[in-house]
């Protein structure tokens, strides 16, 4: 099979699978099992540089770098380790744009947080990554990158990855799927044990379904979206693009995704103090997300410069969970990680761009 190069001309291994490069090693004239050494060397040694994989023919070594093929691992330019253990890392792109990973360590698991774009065009008012636009969407490889990047910088094995870092998964929605595809396939991370974060996108969550059925198999993946508000009034203050997909179409297309992969949906809720986390506002949303399979997650705000939002104190955070629960709704409150250390997602690379 032919390996298509990226712009600039450079032709990524990483992000192909064990049949895709023992097609790919017979069509450059070499024995299928040199690419079964290459997917070694790829996903369990965790190779950077092509030059490093001794075991395959140095003549040939030379000639596929000459072709422009690499590797396509990203560089790491900054790290930032907070005393809960929790790693950020900021690595970068062969064309020098700068992305964020997060590993999240806990005694029985470690969940990588990945980005899935170069920024982010939602602009939702309480993200930094949003304050920053959009420049690109990442390919297979340098979203498989983040999760190899924190294994070695942790030196543990990634048990969960979340598609909760920078940028909008579903506008990045094929990439995506390919990605899991191969977390799945080559670094043996099942597909229940991986999440795909939206705010919503029109037109999207049901072709996600059926994407995933075409090209995993199915959809086993945990779909989180994002509603951080009760209402529709106070989303779109929150969220620029829900004035485009209100929330009735949003939730409707929702049912549509459970009703087609048979797996629940969860709803991710920022918890702005004085804002949204009123009990009056728990009441809205057990009224706005009951009546099917879901589950509600909240998640208190971690303060990021140029905005006012506050943090909501314990007493609320607990009134709100508990609101929810009296309603007879699956609540978890997501505990805070590396709040000494820029927690906020896009936090690292704003202010290492401001910096330069």
């Amino acid at each position: 099979m032919s390996i298509s190069p990226l712009n600039g001309g450079v032709t990524p291994l990483l992000g192909l699978g064990s049949e895709a490069l023992e097609a790919w090693a017979v069509e450059q004239g070499q024995p299928a099992f040199r690419g079964r050494q290459i997917h070694d060397w790829l996903y369990v040694k965790g190779v950077k540089d092509l030059d490093a994989i001794t075991v395959l023919p140095k003549t040939w070594r030379n000639l596929l770098m000459k072709q422009g093929v690499s590797i396509g691992r990203l560089k790491e330019i900054k790290r930032d380790i907070a005393l809960d253990g929790t790693m950020k890392l900021l690595l970068k792109t062969s064309d020098g744009e700068k992305i964020e990973t997060v590993g999240i360590p806990s005694e029985r698991r470690l969940t990588v947080c990945v980005s899935s774009q170069v920024g982010c065009p939602m602009a939702c008012r309480f993200c930094a990554t949003g304050k920053e636009g959009l420049q690109r969407s990442l390919a297979v490889h340098e979203i498989v990158d983040q999760v190899l990047s924190v294994r070695e910088a942790m030196n543990r094995r990634p048990s969960h990855v979340v598609f909760m870092g920078m940028g909008e998964p579903l506008l990045n929605s094929e990439v995506v799927l390919n990605a899991i595809g191969c977390m799945n396939q080559d670094l043996g991370i099942g597909q229940r044990r991986i999440t795909i974060s939206t705010v919503g996108v029109v037109n999207t969550i049901p072709k996600l379904a059926e994407m995933a059925c075409s090209r995993l198999g199915r959809a086993q993946f945990t779909l989180a979206v994002s509603l951080h508000a009760s209402n529709q009034e106070l989303r779109e203050k929150l969220i620029p693009t829900a004035k485009s997909y209100p929330l009735k179409r949003l939730l409707d297309d929702c049912r549509a995704y459970v009703s087609m992969t048979g797996r629940r949906v969860s709803f991710e809720y920022i918890l702005l103090g004085g804002l949204n986390d009123q009990v009056v506002h728990a009441e809205q949303l057990a009224d706005t997300v009951g009546g099917f399979q879901s589950h509600v997650n909240l998640i208190a705000y971690n303060p990021i410069g140029g905005e006012d939002f506050k943090r909501p104190t314990s007493a609320v955070i607990q009134a709100f969970s508990g609101a929810l629960q009296r309603r007879g709704l699956a609540v978890t409150l997501r505990a805070s990680r590396g709040l000494d250390q820029n927690a906020a997602c896009g936090q690292l690379r704003r202010q290492y761009q401001m910096t330069e």
